[in-house]
């Protein structure tokens, strides 16, 4: 199947490496009170998805500052959830902000890589955020989608 966006190898090991997808690094670190994070794009000229930012250690709030008001971006988040049996997981979220102020094309190009995306990071869990990004990106929001419901 052919792709709009092309998701480099070199992406795909970045991501491995500084977010521990698919390994036990960010496990290791959530559990030492660290939250790896990585923020990418989609190059317009080149077509390629690209890492934007990396964070060792980010709370939820400052990221949610550091997003670009009028631009699409993805997030690749390893997140502490505390579950009410008192179990800890660490899943790796992609946060998907597409904001409604963004530019039709940017829009368009985000949507077609996302799905490409999430299969090649092997992300389960997926949050879409359009709007209110520092009323979304808190731990209670993230908690709330991400806990089962009963």
């Amino acid at each position: 199947m052919s792709q709009t966006v092309d998701i480099p190898q070199s992406l795909k090991v970045f991501l491995f490496i500084s977010v521990g997808l698919a390994s036990e690094v960010p496990v290791c670190e959530a559990k030492a009170g660290l939250r790896p994070c990585s923020t990418l794009k989609v190059n317009k000229k080149t077509l390629q998805m690209e890492e934007e930012d990396n964070y060792d250690n980010i709370p939820l709030e400052d990221l949610a500052e550091e997003l670009p008001e009028n631009a699409p971006r993805y997030v690749v988040l390893s997140y502490e959830l505390s579950h009410p049996d008192g179990r800890t997981s660490y899943p790796l979220v992609l946060i998907n902000w597409a904001p409604a102020t963004a530019e039709t094309g940017s829009l368009t190009l985000h949507a077609s890589a996302l799905i490409p995306f999430q299969n090649a990071s092997d992300v389960t869990r997926v949050i879409e955020v359009r709007e209110n990004v520092e009323e979304s990106l808190t731990t209670e929001a993230l908690d709330k989608q991400l806990l089962p419901k009963h």
